[in-house]
């Protein structure tokens, strides 16, 4: 877990990402898996309203598996965190990375239809924050035991 890295281990992480190296390169084994379980699940809500076009973790881009690991991250820094704090943090890392909205997500031109403030997503899209938060809690809920 990210909250229990030392600070030499913390300072490491940051700079090696800084550098351009994946946040899945230097996620904790425990981060790594709930990540994977989070996107699958993910993926499979997406297929329930229709949405294919997710991929297994596997097939899943790199910028993808880090977008998961990042969000893992996020609440498990901070589980006190809303939902929303999981889009706030999405977008923002869309928008720094040169994403803009589109009425259609396409990874080519960096367009998704999402990008928009939490308030104005649709329910189903905002299901996916809840989803999310309450896979990285539940799961982390689990290897405490």
């Amino acid at each position: 877990m990210s909250a229990h890295l030392s600070p030499v281990a913390k300072a490491a992480t940051a700079v090696a990402m800084a550098t351009g190296a994946t946040a899945e390169a230097f996620a904790s084994p425990l981060e790594l898996s709930i990540a994977r379980v989070a996107h699958e699940v993910n993926k499979a809500y997406c297929e329930s309203i229709g949405d294919m076009t997710q991929t297994n973790w596997e097939d899943a881009p790199q910028w993808q598996r880090d977008s998961a690991v990042k969000g893992v991250q996020l609440h498990l820094r901070d589980p006190n965190l809303g939902v929303s704090a999981s889009h706030d943090a999405w977008m923002r890392e869309k928008l720094d990375t040169g994403w803009t909205y589109g009425p259609l997500k396409d990874p080519v031109k960096k367009e998704h239809p999402c990008i928009v403030p939490y308030a104005d997503l649709p329910a189903e899209q905002k299901a996916k924050d809840f989803i999310f938060r309450g896979v990285v809690h539940a799961i982390a809920r689990e290897q405490a035991r």
